[in-house]
């Protein structure tokens, strides 16, 4: 079988950013898939699940009613690596143009108190897996190391050394 796309992408020379991983042609449209990267593949620790788990569901809670762009997220979620995050959106779109998107939400998940929408059993498989202090540690991370002072070398894949 051929290589899917993802595993063509030198994770040896992955920092943190963020990555148009795909664009997929659908129909009439298309959809663009940003690899969100929050962690440095096989240099860090991974998130834990219990992380991973409360930022999907604070991640996918803000991007879903978010005023302009709700209408345009398709799918927010793990990495099965755990060592980031992808973003499904409707129509083709650059790093640069979600950015905004991209700090609101990992301000929302930092900042984020009270209860994580949907921790409870009726509504979660996994409900008891999350814990908000972690991923609230991995989004002031994200933030810090590159959301607040994005630079273009980390919104564009590692080439391939000629």
């Amino acid at each position: 079988m051929e290589k899917i796309a993802s595993f063509a992408v030198d994770h040896l020379r992955l920092l943190p950013g963020l990555y148009v991983s795909r664009v997929d042609r659908v129909s009439d449209g298309c959809v663009t898939t940003f690899d969100l990267r929050i962690t440095r593949p096989n240099f860090e620790p991974v998130m834990g699940t219990e992380a991973v788990h409360a930022m999907e569901h604070l991640g996918a809670t803000y991007l879903r009613n978010h005023p302009l762009w709700k209408q345009r997220i398709v799918y927010f979620g793990p990495m099965g690596c755990r060592t980031g995050f992808y973003l499904l959106v409707s129509g083709e779109c650059t790093p640069e143009e979600i950015l905004p998107l991209l700090k609101e939400t990992f301000l929302f998940i930092r900042d984020y108190s009270g209860e994580i929408p949907g921790q409870a059993a009726r509504d979660c498989g996994n409900f008891l897996d999350m814990n908000l202090m972690t991923a609230q540690y991995y989004a002031r991370k994200y933030l810090e190391e590159f959301l607040l002072c994005p630079v273009p070398q980390r919104m564009e894949y590692p080439k391939e050394d000629v």
